[in-house]
């Protein structure tokens, strides 16, 4: 099983919120999701920990590509615009240092107009085992 089939049948908690794995390679990975109804928070907007989850299997997907059990250990997220019911959002991660230890990473999701949504760095740990 590559690691696209399995972050999206063992990530639960992303794949409940509609958040799957279409592209990873050892440059970049793409995770999807479609705004519903259930990610809206009070102000009718995508709520940000949904948008945070997109982009977190995304970071996941590509820190993990390589077969070695890696976890994040620090992230940041800047919103820069709201995304709305019906929007398609496509979250993309690439290395920024793809250090044997501390890998790092950068995100940009986006909507279906290629409007920035919100951007996000990460960290993360790798460890000696395999996945």
């Amino acid at each position: 099983m590559d690691i696209k089939e399995l972050l999206n049948h063992t990530d639960r908690f992303a794949a409940n919120a509609g958040c799957k794995i279409t592209e990873v390679d050892e440059q970049h990975a793409v995770a999807v999701m479609t705004v519903t109804a259930e990610h809206l928070n009070g102000g009718n907007v995508c709520q940000g920990g949904a948008l945070f989850t997109l982009a977190d299997l995304a970071i996941a997907a590509l820190m993990n590509c390589q077969g070695q059990l890696t976890f994040g250990i620090s992230n940041s997220i800047m919103y820069v615009a709201s995304a709305h019911e019906g929007d398609t959002l496509r979250a993309e991660a690439v290395h920024v240092s793809n250090h044997h230890k501390i890998p790092s990473v950068e995100v940009n999701v986006t909507n279906q107009n290629d409007v920035l949504i919100c951007h996000v760095t990460g960290l993360g740990y790798r460890k000696s085992s395999k996945i």
